[in-house]
């Protein structure tokens, strides 16, 4: 049985550095990122190349930016408009349950990856406050130390359903 290990982060860097550990530890295809897209839907593909550790470029672009730089990292990276929160970032395996809930916003994605209701519009409007959210499907053996990864670099309200 799967797990979803999910939490927010107010740091772009700590959401950065947390998908380049959760990454390096094997989880690539099951880590998804959602964010505001604050460059207003412009292509994701040219900010990839900003997720470079250290660099400058990438610590002092915009969130949009970085959140690129954060979508570059996974897979099935697109730019969605949920009524009600605007143009979001959404990349992994939870871009395609946002993009076909896109009526039911970001809680109707989430409660179809198993994330309760009443957690689900929490997590909504931690989005729609500019938070980056951070989610991992992972093993029932796995989810404590995708957890611990979360909460390593900062992650916020660290669930595990």
């Amino acid at each position: 049985m799967s797990k979803t290990v999910i939490g927010t982060f107010n740091s772009r860097t700590n959401a950065e550095k947390a998908v380049g550990d959760l990454k390096g530890k094997g989880y690539d295809r099951d880590v998804s990122i959602l964010a505001k897209d604050h460059k207003g839907g412009q292509d994701t593909n040219k900010y990839s190349t900003q997720f470079t550790g250290g660099d400058p470029v990438a610590d002092g672009a915009s969130t949009g930016g970085v959140v690129g730089g954060l979508v570059g990292l996974a897979a099935g990276a697109g730019a969605l408009a949920i009524p009600g929160i605007g143009p979001l970032l959404a990349a992994g395996p939870i871009a395609g349950l946002l993009s076909g809930a896109a009526t039911g916003g970001i809680v109707g994605g989430l409660a179809d990856y198993g994330i309760p209701e009443d957690r689900a519009r929490f997590f909504q409007d931690r989005v729609k406050q500019g938070s980056v959210l951070v989610s991992v499907r992972c093993a029932d053996t796995k989810a404590e130390e995708a957890s611990g990864i979360l909460n390593k670099y900062g992650g916020q309200d660290v669930e595990i359903h």
